[in-house]
């Protein structure tokens, strides 16, 4: 199993690398290309990374549905709103008082220090953009990771709870890893591909929606074949 030790030995890399394609092979297979994340820009990304916390994407999308219809889904649409219509328009998306400061927070943070320009916001380096996110109210390490992957293009990998549920019940990780050595566990054994990390993501993420859930559905799971060797 496992837990972050040794992770700069080039035999561990190597096996972890092998277990990993095939993951992702027999995902592949089984469910084909995701094509994500669902959105048209990449300021619709970060706005979907933020509203879809502790919900489901559908109820993301009906609160970005709402601020499209009505010609906001842009900077300067939302910033240009009022709190209570904020919070109205996304109430789709569950905890939506906390959800309209936090999408708030980041538009006057890029309105402040980067002229309200998401392009040069999202043109920095990984490691630049992923520090400065995680400094912006309610954006925390899968929210950043999300918005440097989908909507900068730059290869950090997502972590979410199918991602520790799928690795720690098949035994490949402790339960009590960390957020940061989790992504390491996928950053350093996999080539630094965007449309990898994200299909790799969203692949998790698809097999964990339909099988790997609180309580476990492993009959038909592709990764059954695990458990069985």
């Amino acid at each position: 199993m496992w837990n972050g030790a040794g992770r700069g030995r080039t035999g561990l890399r190597a096996k972890r690398k092998e277990l990993l394609r095939e993951v992702y092979d027999r995902l592949m297979a089984d469910l084909g290309p995701q094509k994500w994340w669902p959105a048209e820009t990449p300021f619709e990304v970060i706005l979907g990374a933020i509203l879809t916390q502790n919900t489901a994407w559908k109820n993301a999308a009906a609160a970005i549905g709402n601020l499209r219809r009505n010609g906001l889904l842009s900077l300067e649409g939302i910033l240009g709103l009022g709190a209570q219509e904020m919070e109205a328009l996304i109430r789709p998306s569950g905890f939506y008082r906390q959800k309209a400061k936090k999408v708030k927070a980041f538009c006057d943070h890029v309105g402040t220090n980067w002229n309200g320009s998401i392009e040069e916001f999202l043109s920095r380096d990984m490691e630049s953009l992923r520090t400065e996110l995680l400094t912006i109210r309610g954006i925390g390490r899968e929210t950043a990771d999300s918005i440097v992957l989908y909507a900068a293009f730059q290869p950090s990998f997502v972590v979410d709870t199918y991602t520790y549920r799928i690795f720690s019940r098949h035994g490949w990780i402790e339960e009590s890893v960390s957020y940061d050595d989790l992504r390491e566990y996928f950053m350093e054994a996999l080539d630094p591909k965007v449309q990898l990390f994200q299909e790799f993501h969203a692949l998790l993420v698809r097999i964990g929606h339909l099988y790997c859930r609180k309580t476990a559905f492993c009959q038909p799971c592709s990764l059954r074949v695990f458990f069985d060797a």
